[in-house]
């Protein structure tokens, strides 16, 4: 299966500060129900150290994790930052038909596979990044050793995601713009300068590449009747049955899904006596307490 993608060229990203690692690429799927496409990410670490998988959302990339990466790379970690499919240096299909919640998936696990990592992974997600990330968990738990989110859930029918996301939902549907600039600087605490607005304007040349941006919120299966309910009713079972490490620490701030570690930290058995915490940041928490996120992942993953 083809489909018709947009490449971001490469120019684009000539002048980025504080993201100087090596941009390696994957071509993931390429199967009858799953087009081929590029993946891009970063691979930085000893290849025998325990790895932490970082994954971003919408509608940031991998330079999201620029204050969170130096951390973990001192501390000995293997750190994976993909590029989910539609942002940064990956590329962007054209149509926002071209995006489901499955492909996305299929899309990372394509990526997981391609580089073996499967013996003492650790996930981290936040936003989409907690979407994608806790879907695998869920259906496939064996593939991670313990799990930190922030600012996410796995979305479901039995958790109300509330007025926040309903909103940012109706936003990205109907404004005639979506400039992530403007979003990560309004969903953030940190006061963000003009090279970190260059950094998240960089991948979106024109409105052409903000497809997956604008088709994001909308492919959140969150009523009865979605196409994909039944798979995330199915992952939301298997998170209940996790029983490794699983932490939450969340910004204090966020309005979009700053509330909803509750249900995980409830739902999720790997959850029991972890030292949870809510701490000053927006959504992008990220780009509010970056190194202290890293500090206390390293922390969860030696611990």
């Amino acid at each position: 299966m083809s489909i018709d993608v947009l490449r971001t060229p490469d120019s684009r990203f000539d002048r980025i500060q504080g993201w100087d690692h090596e941009t390696r690429y994957a071509q993931v799927g390429g199967t009858d129900d799953l087009p081929e496409v590029r993946m891009a990410y970063v691979d930085e670490g000893p290849r025998d150290a325990p790895t932490v998988l970082l994954l971003h959302g919408e509608p940031t990339w991998g330079y999201l994790y620029r204050h969170m990466v130096p951390t973990l790379l001192e501390a000995g970690l293997r750190v994976v930052v993909p590029d989910l499919i539609g942002f940064g240096r990956s590329d962007k299909p054209r149509r926002t038909s071209d995006y489901t919640y499955q492909r996305h998936t299929d899309w990372l696990l394509s990526l997981l596979d391609q580089l073996d990592l499967a013996d003492d992974l650790t996930l981290f997600g936040q936003d989409w990044g907690s979407f994608i990330g806790l879907r695998i968990a869920g259906l496939q738990p064996d593939r991670f050793a313990r799990i930190m989110i922030s600012n996410g859930i796995l979305p479901n029918d039995a958790v109300p995601m509330g007025r926040g996301f309903k909103a940012w939902r109706a936003f990205a549907r109907w404004t005639p713009i979506l400039p992530a600039p403007a979003v990560v600087t309004v969903a953030s605490k940190r006061w963000l300068g003009p090279a970190d607005l260059r950094a998240y304007a960089a991948p979106f040349p024109s409105r052409r590449y903000d497809a997956a941006s604008r088709v994001f919120p909308a492919l959140v299966p969150t009523d009865p009747d979605h196409a994909e309910i039944e798979v995330q009713r199915e992952a939301w079972a298997g998170l209940g049955r996790y029983d490794k490490p699983f932490l939450c620490v969340f910004g204090e701030d966020d309005f979009v899904l700053g509330k909803l570690d509750e249900p995980l930290i409830q739902h999720v058995p790997g959850a029991a006596g972890q030292p949870h915490d809510r701490i000053p940041g927006g959504h992008f928490i990220q780009e509010d307490q970056g190194p202290e996120l890293a500090s206390r992942l390293v922390d969860f993953v030696r611990g």
